[in-house]
């Protein structure tokens, strides 16, 4: 919902709906405030529901595997809401930018200037995250009159999305000076309030959209080789899995792994695909005994559970009836057990150290950095292996006896088709491949944005089964929410006219593609 958003909810405090009412009677109020809580939302209890808001659109078991199903890491065998499985995206949903609403209050609710600072700092991080998000998924969004229904602007115009990137880009800048002035602050259960680690998150951030910017290395205001050089220069960045930006779970209520099996009725429904599978089994990547079980027939068969051919996976973009036969017929593998089993699981990670280094190499290879392309690489296939070892418990059903060890590491990056190639174009695919692999029930949508610019890892297209429009292509984009219709038609035809010439569709190429 990206129109006119007066009033949000913030823990429950800032009440009386979502659609412009300015306050509640004086009858409604004193029949409905209870004495036993607070009235008035603190910075810290704003922050806490801001932060929280990051991850909560993925945290319901389906929706956490529509990612999973569009970036064909898994084949899905229930009917119900399979379109994303077969590349039909539909309407956007951008509810998530309202909360952005909140990141002023929060501002304005601050003790001291330095909170201030920190909080205005976290502010700019939260909207660069989630208006990322918005124009990657559409096009041009509201951005500089997004939020803007108290000073009277019920209608937001659409800014271009080199506008959006550009003023995210200044955004992250701000963050990094202002949480480089602020102090620890509270209502963080990521980082502590740490001022230093969001900083790092915040040019992390500025570095990934800039790699989704190489394209555009002649635009002088965007800047992107000088931009990026000068952030990894100057500026603190991630060093270790420990700076990840990720959400860890506990056995508390709400705060049990995504996909835990309690309350979730989808456990029997996923199956890893040959995309993954045949990946992983390609490079000798342990990672397959982490990510998957042995498919029925092997175990039946009693074959041992680090075998590599206790595996399989079924193409993703067969069709529905074509994948239940294969999972009927029992030579599929399942998701690891981990994932239901365990009420702690592994962390949602939304930025990464992996991703980071990935994104070095990369830069490295486009010439938007002085460096070592190979060292980044190797650093991001290391941290990735780590952060799957170190957040699996030591079970045998959950490694079937292929642990991952810094001996093996050492192996695996020597591994023919892992160990970095000399020629530029097979280099980018390396990077992308990995990035893909180590992205597996992790960061939603990443991968699908990853495919969608630079074509790799190369996913698979079957018109047979293809929902998209042209049954020949991966769409490239979700169409504006029918809310945008509703309630600020004229903007948003107006920014489908500009884009793509009145028609709003999966398969118009936005700015950032160009």
């Amino acid at each position: 919902m990206l129109h006119y958003i007066k009033t949000a909810l913030v823990s429950g405090l800032l009440a009386c709906g979502m659609l412009g009412i300015n306050s509640c009677t004086d009858h409604f109020d004193s029949y409905n405030t209870d004495p036993n809580q607070s009235t008035a939302a603190t910075s810290e209890m704003i922050a806490t529901n801001c932060i929280r808001n990051l991850w909560e659109k993925h945290r319901e078991p389906k929706g956490y595997m529509f990612d999973e199903m569009l970036c064909k890491y898994i084949a899905w065998t229930e009917a119900n809401d399979i379109n994303i499985a077969f590349n039909k995206l539909g309407r956007a949903d951008l509810d998530g930018v309202t909360m952005l609403y909140n990141v002023q209050k929060m501002i304005e609710a601050a003790g001291n200037a330095q909170l201030k600072a920190s909080y205005e700092g976290l502010g700019h991080i939260l909207r660069a995250i989630v208006f990322f998000d918005a124009t990657m998924r559409v096009g041009d969004i509201p951005y500089s009159q997004a939020m803007q229904g108290e000073a009277g602007i019920t209608y937001p115009k659409y800014d271009s999305q080199r506008d959006v990137m550009l003023g995210l880009l200044n955004e992250l800048d701000q963050a990094d000076q202002l949480l480089a002035q602020g102090s620890n602050f509270n209502g963080d259960f990521v980082y502590g309030g740490n001022t230093s680690q969001w900083r790092k998150v915040a040019n992390v951030m500025a570095l990934k959209i800039l790699i989704n910017l190489y394209k555009k290395t002649d635009d002088p205001d965007l800047n992107v080789a000088a931009r990026f050089k000068d952030i990894v220069a100057t500026r603190p960045l991630f060093d270790s899995n420990t700076d990840n930006l990720q959400l860890v779970h506990s056995d508390k209520s709400g705060q049990k792994a995504d996909f835990y099996k309690e309350g979730n009725n989808y456990v029997n429904y996923i199956q890893i695909s040959s995309e993954v599978v045949d990946s992983l089994k390609a490079f000798g990547d342990y990672r397959l005994f982490y990510y998957a079980q042995p498919t029925p027939n092997a175990v039946a068969a009693g074959s041992a559970v680090d075998d590599w051919a206790s595996y399989n996976g079924v193409e993703a973009t067969l069709t529905e009836e074509e994948i239940q036969k294969a999972v009927f017929e029992g030579n599929v593998s399942q998701t690891n057990k981990r994932y239901v089993e365990e009420i702690v699981g592994e962390p949602s990670v939304l930025l990464s150290y992996s991703e980071l280094n990935f994104i070095l190499a990369e830069a490295c290879v486009r010439g938007l950095l002085d460096g070592d392309a190979r060292n980044y690489y190797n650093k991001g296939i290391e941290a990735a292996m780590h952060f799957t070892a170190d957040n699996t418990v030591d079970n045998a059903e959950y490694h079937h006896n292929r642990k991952i060890t810094d001996d093996y590491i050492a192996r695996y990056l020597s591994n023919p088709g892992v160990a970095f190639s000399a020629n530029p174009e097979r280099q980018i695919e390396q990077i992308i491949e990995q990035k893909y692999l180590a992205t597996f029930m992790q960061q939603p949508y990443n991968a699908y944005f990853e495919y969608r610019r630079t074509g790799y890892p190369v996913l698979p297209i079957n018109p047979s089964s293809n929902r998209n429009d042209d049954v020949n292509k991966m769409p490239v984009r979700w169409m504006y929410p029918q809310s945008e219709y509703d309630y600020n038609g004229a903007n948003v035809k107006a920014a489908v006219q500009s884009q793509f010439g009145g028609i709003d569709d999966e398969n118009q190429i936005m700015w950032i593609l160009k």
